[in-house]
């Protein structure tokens, strides 16, 4: 399991290491483990795509409240499942290849969905207590970057990082 200083780093640092760990979520049925292919970092207030832009609010708690935090929050009817990292920052797991069970888990909605990630986790410690933590993994051979999906104003720095050779990022700018 990472352990909570992992995550107390700068967001993009963060992001990049998470590649290729595992995200595990305990359920009733048992473990179910992705390996994490596509990521985004999200930094504070002067991010204007980041949940903290307009400060702290009751939804972005675990943003300000130290690292290694899930952070859940909804965008058009989904969850998106984030970690928080150095003070004011998150980073949002956009995919994982299933290890040990089937799905489509292309897109942080989707991935939410098939791993059964919900509001309800949210401001907890990511650890098995919390039923959803992640462990170390091999990193990827070759790291892509691009601008983050879905963002009409974005920091010039490219901080969405994805596995080149996983069948499992989301299509979009997947060969920059």
């Amino acid at each position: 399991m990472l352990k909570p200083a992992f995550f107390d780093r700068p967001a993009d640092r963060v992001a990049r290491d998470l590649l290729g760990c595992t995200l595990v979520r305990r359920l009733a049925a048992g473990d179910i483990h992705g390996r994490i292919v596509e990521t985004e970092a999200y930094f504070g207030p002067d991010d204007p795509a980041s949940r903290a832009k307009a400060g702290r609010k009751i939804y972005n708690t675990p943003m300000f409240d130290g690292a290694g935090l899930i952070f859940i929050y909804n965008v058009h009817k989904y969850w998106m499942l984030n970690f928080s990292t150095q003070p004011v920052s998150a980073v949002l797991i956009r995919a994982v290849e299933p290890l040990n069970f089937e799905a489509n888990t292309k897109g942080p909605g989707r991935l939410t969905m098939a791993m059964h990630i919900h509001k309800g986790l949210t401001t907890m410690p990511a650890h098995p207590e919390s039923e959803l933590w992640v462990e170390e993994g091999e990193p990827p051979k070759q790291i892509g970057r691009s601008g983050r999906i879905g963002v009409t104003t974005d920091l010039p720095e490219p901080l969405r990082f994805f596995d080149l050779d996983s069948a499992w990022v989301s299509a979009h700018k997947k060969t920059k």
